[in-house]
């Protein structure tokens, strides 16, 4: 009888073992594979290695594409490159998607004979590259998409999170939707009341070569004049304008002014006041007409070339 017990209690063991190991392999694989069916393929890219990535066709049988992306410490170049595409469509918007979900535009591909190409720079590490011909803010899995980056061999995919952790910015807009647009704020409340700061501005897209001083100036009033001096303006892709806007720390936009650059004026200025007690400036390329927040691609963002004085 007692060799009968010390069976069953060995049997029921292996048995107890055997669940654990299979519990324990579910679990493993539910925290290594994340969206296996690549609905998110965020990586990170590592700064001075160029990293060649296929971009799948989500709804276009038949098409392909690719992009290499090179990070140092100026900003992210990607250059994407998508073939095969029926000739019905002309256009195409490129949206780098982080972490939270937020879709950057990076800028629209104009599509010849199936064939697009886009060459652009950006603040960006850690994101996916999608192709819409819809225009995204948040990504989510019901997105209508018709490329989506791949993950490279020796890549591990960043997990997706609701709550990133970061710089502030402003990304939302006042009608309460995701912005395809981070801004960082300048602290405006550190610079000096009555006296000119000189910034720097980094331009991608059509407007990468271009030069622009800016100037800020804070009045006791509550008043910030803004002052936009561009140098070796490239020309504005046709039936655009390069928009200047003051973006708030509570999401809400401000139009500082347009310009309809044309071939053969390469200087231009634009001076404007907001009341915004602590904003960004942010530069995009947009159709003529009277809008009220940016649509389009962004070309530039703003940053200190020199801190305020105490």
């Amino acid at each position: 009888m007692r060799t009968k017990f010390l069976i069953a209690l060995a049997v029921l063991a292996l048995v107890l073992a055997a669940a654990v190991v299979a519990l324990g392999q579910t679990t493993t694989v539910a925290k290594a594979v994340q969206n296996p069916d690549g609905t998110y393929s965020i990586i990170e890219y590592p700064v001075g290695k160029e990293v060649a990535v296929t971009l799948n066709p989500i709804s276009l049988p038949g098409a392909s594409g690719t992009m290499t992306v090179l990070r140092d410490v100026d900003g992210t170049t990607i250059k994407v490159s998508l073939r095969g595409m029926p000739t019905d469509i002309t256009s195409l918007n490129i949206y780098a998607v982080d972490p939270s979900g937020t879709a950057t535009l990076i800028g629209p591909v104009p599509v010849t004979d199936g064939t697009g190409v886009l060459t652009t720079t950006a603040r960006l590490d850690k994101f996916m590259i999608v192709a819409s011909a819809d225009t995204i803010a948040t990504y989510t899995p019901e997105t209508k998409i018709i490329f989506r980056s791949t993950v490279p061999d020796g890549y591990a995919v960043v997990p997706f999170t609701q709550h990133p952790i970061g710089e502030k910015v402003s990304a939302v807009s006042t009608e309460g939707q995701a912005s395809a647009y981070s801004v960082p704020m300048l602290n405006i409340p550190a610079y000096r009341t009555g006296k000119e700061t000189k910034l720097k501005v980094d331009f991608a897209g059509a407007m990468e070569g271009a030069r622009a001083n800016v100037f800020i100036e804070p009045h006791k009033s509550g008043r910030t004049e803004v002052n936009f001096r561009f140098h070796d303006l490239k020309e504005a892709p046709r039936g655009q304008v390069y928009t200047v806007w003051a973006v708030s720390a509570d999401n809400r936009f401000e139009k500082l002014g347009q310009i309809l650059n044309v071939r053969g004026r390469n200087e231009a200025e634009i001076k404007a006041d907001t009341t915004f007690e602590d904003f960004g400036l942010l530069v995009t390329s947009e159709a003529p007409g009277e809008i009220v927040r940016p649509a389009g691609p962004r070309v530039s963002w703003v940053e200190l070339e020199q801190r305020p004085a105490p």
